[in-house]
């Protein structure tokens, strides 16, 4: 069990055996952090490579493990999960580690600002193993975890504070900021795809042209720049 504070490391892959998902955590509290490293540990194809108890741990274990996936608790004392994630924003050496929010608040204030700061998904700490077991698949492998009802609740947080401008909206074509706005409900190309009868493919190229235009890192940050532009899908 890892102590308060403090950042241990996990196994290397076998010689031979295929490349892993190396996942690391980071939450205070014991019993969560012996949970979810056991979830990760019988999972095939996955790996914990350590845990640590608060955010200057969690940046340790990073630069040390590199690990492909981070699962983040936002409350943590000291350097909380906000903190966390904006240093790691700010370190040119971990920003290839996406990060997945773990909560035990379906939405709230902090989920918008933990998008902000280069969160790539959120799971709730009670959801069925097979749930985190998929967000870990989902954001290793390149795509954002916005479940629709968060979505809906965080555009509604954001309502609040109105629209600002968003550098390269306006050199988006309309069917752009129409897949923007598609993607900022939380739905996948192939979701997409079906309620505007097009091709999965046919998403996916418009949703790849707007994040290039916007410079968007991942979908998650498609999803802040739509809301940020006030870009809505029909209800």
């Amino acid at each position: 069990m890892t102590a308060p504070g403090s950042a241990q490391g996990g196994r290397a892959d076998a010689p031979g055996a295929a490349k892993s998902v190396r996942v690391a955590i980071a939450d205070d509290q014991a019993v969560v952090r012996m949970g979810l490293r056991a979830l990760l540990d019988r999972e095939p194809g996955m790996e914990c490579v350590g845990e640590a108890a608060d955010g200057a741990a969690a940046l340790t274990l990073m630069r040390r493990t590199r690990p492909d996936v981070l699962l983040l608790d936002i409350r943590m004392p000291g350097m909380d999960g906000l903190a966390t994630l904006r240093a790691i924003a700010e370190d040119p050496e971990l920003r290839g580690t996406k990060i997945v929010v773990v909560t035990t608040f379906a939405v709230d204030e902090y989920v918008f600002a933990a998008l902000q700061a280069g969160a790539s998904g959120f799971v709730l700490k009670d959801s069925a193993p097979d749930e985190l077991v998929n967000a870990v698949r989902v954001v290793a492998a390149g795509d954002a975890l916005l479940s629709p009802a968060i979505t809906r609740k965080v555009i509604g947080l954001f309502g609040r504070h109105g629209t600002e401008p968003v550098e390269g909206i306006e050199t988006l074509t309309p069917r752009e900021r129409e897949m923007v706005a598609w993607v900022a409900t939380g739905r996948s190309n192939e979701e997409i795809a079906k309620e505007l009868v097009i091709s999965p493919d046919t998403v996916r190229t418009h949703v790849s042209r707007a994040m290039v235009k916007l410079r968007a890192r991942d979908r998650a940050q498609l999803v802040v720049f739509a809301m940020r532009a006030g870009l809505t899908a029909p209800p």
